[in-house]
């Protein structure tokens, strides 16, 4: 070093890191869920066996919900049945109710989710029940799963806005999510339903929660609608949170959350994450290949950054060789 230049100390400005990531797709669900045009099942198989391929061990593939609310998610036995039980990998679906939870148990499923608004006005909107009414069935399900051997996640979406009411209590996201592990939920996967959160906002909320639960008992689903959800998860790394749930290709939406853009992009967070050194099991070039399958199943570009990046690359490799 010359030493007329001034000493540089280096500033770790994100503390001390997880070894390894747990990344939980949602994209077979949350995603294909928001599609207008409803996939056959041989084809969302396709993607799931792409998915697995690809390294990823935590994968919510359907819903067990009522045919009339949602088409696209009619065929959850069948799906089921094609892609089969694999080594290693853990195949979840959403279970509104306990019929849901009976044709779960049925198809073999080794865990359930369960989902709860901290909105009164999207919970009303999306289940057509208030908060109280949405936990006392969370509850009733989540008994029964476990009763049948079954692990039970919960989603608690709106957690940092509402699209119909704005900002929401941090004491009232704390007062749920208490509720929900008392009752025996083993992860609470908090949702940023409209994609408004910053990353002090984040900090803020996982604050005030770890201060009641342990962080493993945390995961974050971030949509991207204003382009943080990149931003929000590195402040949920660095307080701990070793849990991301994310969307091949940015896949996803919310029905009753007017303007909201897909969830976090799994390749996105994959090259961060394994860019700082933070192991996720999943194998990029593989995912790439996933998304893809994801692009010519549902007819146009996905919003993944990565994903876009890496086709466009290849693009560009293949035209200079058509070109010597």
């Amino acid at each position: 070093m010359d030493p007329k230049e001034p000493a540089r100390t280096r500033v770790g400005l994100l503390g001390h890191l997880p070894r390894k990531v747990d990344v939980y797709e949602v994209g077979p669900r949350d995603g294909l869920q928001n599609e207008l045009r409803t996939l056959p099942t041989r084809d969302k198989a396709r993607l799931i066996n792409a998915l697995v391929a690809a390294g990823e061990k935590r994968i919510e593939v359907t819903s067990f919900v009522s045919p009339k609310w949602i088409p696209q998610l009619a065929d959850a036995e069948e799906l089921l049945n094609q892609v089969g039980r694999r080594p290693g990998v853990v195949f979840s679906a959403l279970v509104p109710n306990l019929k849901g939870l009976e044709r779960a148990q049925a198809a073999g499923l080794e865990e359930a989710a369960v989902f709860i608004s901290a909105s009164e006005a999207h919970s009303k909107k999306n289940i057509n029940k208030t908060i109280a009414e949405a936990l006392a069935g969370a509850k009733e399900v989540t008994a029964a799963a476990r009763k049948a051997g079954m692990r039970v996640r919960g989603y608690l979406s709106t957690v940092w806005g509402c699209p119909y009411e704005g900002h929401v209590p941090v004491e009232r996201v704390v007062d749920i999510c208490r509720q929900l592990v008392d009752a025996g939920i083993y992860q609470l996967s908090l949702g940023d339903t409209i994609g408004v959160g910053t990353p002090r906002q984040t900090e803020e909320i996982l604050s005030a929660l770890l201060q009641h639960m342990p962080v493993d008992t945390l995961a974050l689903h971030l949509h991207d609608t204003r382009g943080t959800a990149l931003a929000n998860a590195l402040v949920g790394l660095s307080a701990g949170v070793t849990t991301f749930d994310a969307s091949i290709g940015g896949l996803g939406g919310c029905p009753y959350a007017p303007g909201a853009a897909g969830n976090l992009a799994t390749e996105d967070a994959v090259f961060m994450l394994q860019g700082m050194g933070v192991d996720t099991g999943i194998n990029l070039d593989r995912l790439v290949e996933a998304g893809e399958i994801a692009q010519e199943l549902i007819g146009r570009k996905l919003a993944g950054k990565y994903l876009q990046a890496a086709l466009g690359e290849r693009d560009k490799k293949a035209s200079r060789r058509a070109q010597t």
